[in-house]
């Protein structure tokens, strides 16, 4: 309706007087209209909530056994999760395991971490434990999954100080990272390139 009196953009509808749109638009409808294209709403704002999980995934091309390959494989979920968590200021109480496995078997165990955190480095620690605590010996896998979850945002947790001047080291070139993978692209840096030794 308000194309035929030639307002076609929020612009034109804001030069409009608020009384013209009302007769226009009827009362409160075109108070609306009015209000919302000279930036009014009254409503409250809602922040949106991030969700209390995240999810990575790989599958395999071929049917493998535990070893480098599936290491790997595990290095790099560890890697692309914890990215996602940072980047959502988000960081994770527990961490799930899931394995699949030829024939549609699957083996899933949850651990808490010892604190909430994001870092690389203490969800790797978690997630070669879980591996570990699978006692795979033959199981040919055809995937893993990798869930943060009991997710709380990052400024809603304690930063701990730590001594450990290796650590602090790890989580100084952890941002650097961070930072160079939000430059030029995710895939630039692999997982092995977090954990070669900083000089």
């Amino acid at each position: 309706m308000l194309r035929d009196y030639g307002i076609h953009c929020v612009g034109l509808l804001a030069a409009v007087p608020p009384a013209t749109v009302h007769r226009l638009l009827g009362g409160r409808a075109g108070r609306i209209a009015a209000d919302r294209a000279r930036g009014i709403d009254p409503r409250p704002v809602i922040p949106r909530t991030l969700p209390a999980a995240a999810t990575v995934r790989c599958s395999f091309d071929r049917h493998v056994l535990d070893g480098g390959a599936v290491r790997a494989a595990l290095l790099d979920l560890v890697v692309r999760l914890g990215t996602l968590l940072r980047g959502r200021a988000q960081v994770a109480r527990a961490v799930t395991l899931t394995l699949t496995f030829a024939g549609g078997g699957r083996w899933e165990k949850t651990r808490r971490l010892v604190e909430p955190s994001a870092h690389d480095d203490d969800l790797r620690t978690l997630a070669y434990q879980l591996m570990d605590a699978a006692g795979l010996q033959r199981g040919r896998l055809t995937g893993l999954i990798l869930k943060g979850e009991d997710l709380t945002g990052a400024d809603q947790t304690a930063e701990q100080i730590s001594l450990d001047d290796a650590r602090e080291t790890r989580l100084v070139a952890e941002a650097a990272v961070d930072e160079i993978r939000d430059k030029f692209g995710p895939r630039v840096i692999g997982p092995a390139a977090v954990y070669r030794r900083a000089s």
